[in-house]
């Protein structure tokens, strides 16, 4: 009961917009041109409908993924010293700004282990979550924040910003060998891989009880839609692929092992050809499904 009333009283302070992944700059944009949010409309945007990932890539140019991390390295680097306060898709702000349904999540997970959190946040990139919301969970008694990414990410991260509570990892096993974490966090990343359902059906295995999403693309249709995003040169010039998931099927995916304790809309928004909202939840792992 309390959970849930502190998942309805965030939902009344989730008013500030924030764009999905790539896409964060939207608010810098604005205030760098002048622009309003109507002026933006559509300068980022989801079209098509394909058949496949590979028929979607094949109408996508890419993105230069050096250039983007360098970029976000740098700026996270000021996070990190104290030098801007949030940082989002390598562009900086002089306020932080948090998901309120994600800390209320991680802070249920944590209340759970006596004031513990150990997460598993499978392509977090840097850090941009942790040091988004570090501030709240300074006030825990112990955290550890596993990054699962490509390599390149993993080597960067580890030379400028592991430490004590941040970790960096090639990939899940590499951190299940060293660390046991309570927490996966899958945040704006799904909709990126060619097959998320596979990594999906890999989450049960894991010893870990508490699956928390976030920034996720639904819509109320039968089948998963895939579009390709455009990206305009104004933050960065790329195209790639991306689903936009049927809620329908997600779910019952999902609820084969997981019981979803509650749902939240996440701050994103962006045009595309169905009528789709980026969402959140917060799952616990059926008993039936428990590791080992």
């Amino acid at each position: 009961m309390i959970f849930s009333l502190i998942i309805l009283k965030t939902k009344k302070l989730l008013k500030i917009f924030i764009p999905p992944i790539l896409l964060d700059g939207y608010r810098a944009l604005r205030q760098a041109t002048g622009a309003n949010r109507g002026e933006l409309a559509g300068v980022v945007h989801l079209v098509g409908d394909f058949a496949s990932w590979q028929e979607a890539a094949s109408h996508s140019s890419g993105y230069d993924a050096e250039i983007i991390l360098e970029k976000t390295k740098d700026a996270l680097l000021k996070v990190k010293n104290g030098e801007a306060a949030y940082e989002r898709d390598s562009l900086l702000f002089d306020r932080a700004e948090y998901s309120w349904p994600l800390l209320a999540g991680l802070a249920w997970a944590a209340a759970r282990a006596e004031g513990c959190l150990n997460v598993l946040d499978f392509g977090g990139s840097l850090g941009s979550t942790y040091y988004q919301h570090r501030a709240f969970l300074s006030g825990l008694r112990e955290v550890r924040w596993n990054i699962v990414e490509q390599p390149r990410h993993v080597e960067v991260g580890r030379r400028y910003f592991e430490d004590e509570h941040l970790k960096f990892y090639a990939s899940i096993e590499d951190c299940l060998a060293d660390t046991h974490p309570q927490v996966i966090l899958l945040s704006s990343v799904l909709q990126y891989i060619p097959n998320p359902y596979e990594l999906l059906e890999k989450l049960p295995a894991l010893p870990c009880d508490a699956l928390i999403l976030d920034r996720t693309p639904f819509y109320n249709g039968a089948r998963d839609w895939l579009c390709v995003q455009h990206v305009p040169v104004q933050l960065y010039q790329a195209t790639y692929p991306v689903w936009i998931f049927s809620k329908e099927r997600f779910l019952a995916h999902l609820r084969q092992h997981w019981d979803v304790m509650a749902e939240f809309p996440s701050l994103d928004e962006l045009p595309a050809p169905v009528q789709a909202a980026w969402q959140g939840l917060i799952a616990t792992k059926r008993k039936e499904s428990q590791y080992g």
